[in-house]
């Protein structure tokens, strides 16, 4: 059995400082003017960059569809962005992080947030992955909402395994390994 620790400010401190897992690292919580961002008690609330991507659509009938993402228009809007009601954008983590080989990240939405309908969804950052983290900024809310660049805009927990995984996304070369800026979805073709 495989035991799992969920790792305090001093680790995260430490790996950051020490071996560069998130840069830049702000080793405690900034908080005045801004949503919140920097080291808590057990995570760390990073930003979200000053770019975003806004799905461009045409018609009602417009489908967003993964497997073809050549075919999504997106719209580059830079500084705040607002998320139109019922609707998401895409941006990307202020920083860059580097996960070592025996952690996975979790990673929540900010509270502040939340309570103005905004989710967030970004994937588990697996062991030995590394880039900015491209995150999707989801609206439920009937109303557009605000979201201010370069402040807090979700929170990581780092979970360290006993044993380090048989492959790592560095070692099946994972489709989103070192990704700089908004990366949008990668879907591998099919070999016949």
């Amino acid at each position: 059995m495989v035991g799992l620790g969920l790792k305090n400010d001093k680790w995260i401190k430490d790996m950051s400082e020490k071996e560069g897992m998130i840069d830049p690292f702000v080793g405690h919580q900034v908080r005045e003017g801004v949503i919140s961002y920097g080291l808590s008690a057990y995570g760390y609330d990073f930003r979200i960059a000053d770019e975003f991507k806004v799905p461009k659509s045409g018609v009602e009938d417009d489908v967003l569809d993964p497997k073809m993402p050549k075919d999504i228009k997106y719209a580059g809007v830079y500084g705040n962005v607002v998320v139109p009601p019922r609707s998401h954008v895409l941006g990307r983590s202020f920083e860059y992080f580097k996960i070592p080989r025996k952690v996975l990240t979790l990673c929540q939405g900010k509270s502040t947030y939340a309570r103005v309908g905004i989710m967030i969804n970004v994937t588990p950052f697996e062991p030995e992955w590394e880039g900015h983290a491209t995150v999707c900024i989801i609206n439920a809310s009937r109303l557009p909402v605000q979201v201010y660049a370069n402040e807090g805009i979700a929170q990581l927990l780092f979970i360290e395994g006993d044993l380090a995984p048989l492959v790592s996304y560095k070692d099946k070369k994972g489709k989103y390994q070192a990704s700089k800026g908004i990366t949008e979805a990668k879907v591998e073709p099919k070999h016949k």
